[in-house]
């Protein structure tokens, strides 16, 4: 029975020593940030403290230390969290080429429809404005139709000893075309005769169904991404007054379990001393 009380006693002291260190320990595991700068300054008769912290995507700014701590005989406390964005940029040469449909290849009607400069933004996240490279410009037809018409030729043959129209050619040249007669007029004059003779034939043009203006623009343009995030943790600090220590409260707990124990043990031994007194007296009684 002694022997059981004091291990009883034993486990209990342990664990009100080692439950403080296990508390310390796990404060320990805990994930950590450290600052990028600290800055401190005076603000009147309290003190400023300022812990910057650059944070990635991957960070957790729930980790950043904000509890009250003591340095230099000043006691800080925290005041406010600031937070604020990073941004990186990154540029390039681009170059786009603007399509237009018109129905003129006039160089001066076509120009108003052409801006001076365009604002773009590419795929990847790009902005920015273009220039227009006026030599870059090209009027192309978007397609051909061909038309068809009648031309006609008049040729005259005088002096003709009969109004036959064997006398008169059956087809003549023209402008590079074939004309075949259509007509011919007759005139008698003093014996002879005069033909006016008409002929015809079909003339074919291509023409543009319309034009495609292409035309160049050029420029720098500019990407804007999201860094790392920057925080700001503002302390206030007080002096420390000097201060009568405080008792480790701790061993108030410790110091009455101990006595407890120890009174346990005293009146184990003698409820032990008593039985075996008690059994010698039945053995002499018997």
């Amino acid at each position: 029975m002694k022997r059981t009380l004091s291990l009883c006693c034993a486990a209990l002291l342990s664990c009100l020593m080692t439950c403080p260190a296990l508390a310390a320990d796990a404060l320990l595991l805990m994930p950590s940030l450290y600052p990028t700068e600290v800055k401190e300054y005076a603000n009147g008769e309290e003190m400023r403290l300022e812990r910057t912290y650059l944070l990635s995507s991957a960070d957790d700014p729930a980790n950043i230390p904000v509890g009250d701590f003591d340095r230099e005989g000043w006691h800080y406390t925290l005041l406010d969290v600031t937070r604020q964005e990073t941004v990186k940029s990154d540029a390039k040469d681009y170059a786009e080429t603007y399509t237009l449909d018109t129905d003129t290849k006039d160089m001066e009607k076509i120009m108003p429809q052409l801006a001076a400069e365009r604002t773009v933004t590419t795929e990847d996240g790009y902005t920015g404005t273009l220039m227009l490279d006026t030599a870059s410009i090209k009027v192309e037809a978007a397609g051909y139709n061909t038309s068809t018409r009648t031309v006609t030729a008049a040729r005259t043959y005088p002096n003709l000893s009969d109004a036959d129209v064997s006398f008169v050619p059956k087809s003549i040249t023209d402008n590079g075309r074939t004309l075949e007669l259509s007509d011919v007029q007759w005139q008698e004059s003093e014996g002879f005769y005069h033909a006016s003779a008409t002929y015809t034939g079909k003339a074919s043009s291509k023409y543009a169904t319309g034009y495609i203006v292409t035309a160049d623009y050029s420029g720098e343009v500019v990407r804007t991404t999201a860094d790392d995030t920057v925080y700001t943790a503002v302390f206030s600090g007080t002096p420390i007054q000097t201060k009568t220590e405080t008792p480790d409260w701790r061993w108030l707990l410790i110091l009455p379990v101990g006595a407890g124990a120890a009174g346990l043990g005293v009146l184990g031994n003698k409820w032990l001393k008593k039985r075996r007194n008690e059994k010698k007296w039945e053995d002499y009684t018997k």
